[in-house]
């Protein structure tokens, strides 16, 4: 791909053009206007000829990027431009408001930030509650909030960051589960967080 006639993106203070990602068995392919969607199905043909792989083309999806009137006119026409083959009715073309999940992390144009977390945040819930019904101790209900709050939020944070409404829901969440649901917590929120020597 990088040997192609594919130009990709090419960004401020890069050396080289943007044309492709991969990780494992997915792969992230960058076309600007002036490409060819032809050229690009061409080429994993060839690939997946030379390198026994199967390409699975249902799960391809095109995120359209630019400005909404370049994007509008995509999603309309099914092409990169005007002089381009239409992009075939079995790949899955993003509208706009619509998420599309790449490697963990929901990519789209104005997508809705508080969508992508319901599914995290109803697990975190429903974990809560299985682990409630345990009665564990106060140090219990520390490492209990580590392993659910913290590690199933970590990558969608470091992916793509966390909005203020989600932190003050989790933070609520904590408290609660921290407290048993009590009343006032007995002691602050910054001395909870605090290192133990500390608080």
């Amino acid at each position: 791909l990088r040997r192609s006639a594919i130009q990709g993106f090419k960004a401020p203070g890069m050396e080289y053009r943007i044309v492709v990602t991969m990780f494992a068995d997915d792969t992230t392919v960058y076309l600007r206007d002036s490409d060819s969607f032809e050229d690009l199905q061409e080429l994993l043909l060839q690939w997946c000829w030379a390198s026994g792989a199967k390409f699975n083309i249902t799960k391809t999806e095109v995120i359209p990027i630019g400005p909404k009137t370049y994007r509008d006119h995509l999603l309309e026409t099914r092409k990169l431009n005007d002089t381009q083959a239409t992009i075939p009715d079995n790949i899955h073309l993003a509208k706009d408001g619509e998420a599309t999940r790449i490697l963990g992390a929901w990519i789209g144009n104005n997508t809705n930030e508080h969508a992508i977390w319901s599914p995290i945040i109803e697990k975190i819930d429903k974990s809560l509650e299985r682990w409630e019904r345990t009665h564990p101790s106060i140090e219990g209900r520390k490492i209990i909030i580590q392993r659910t709050i913290g590690s199933m939020t970590q990558y969608l944070t470091k992916a793509q960051g966390m909005p203020n409404e989600i932190e003050s829901t989790l933070t609520a969440k904590l408290r609660k589960f921290i407290w048993d649901g009590t009343g006032n917590p007995a002691i602050s929120l910054k001395t909870m967080e605090a290192p133990i020597e500390q608080g």
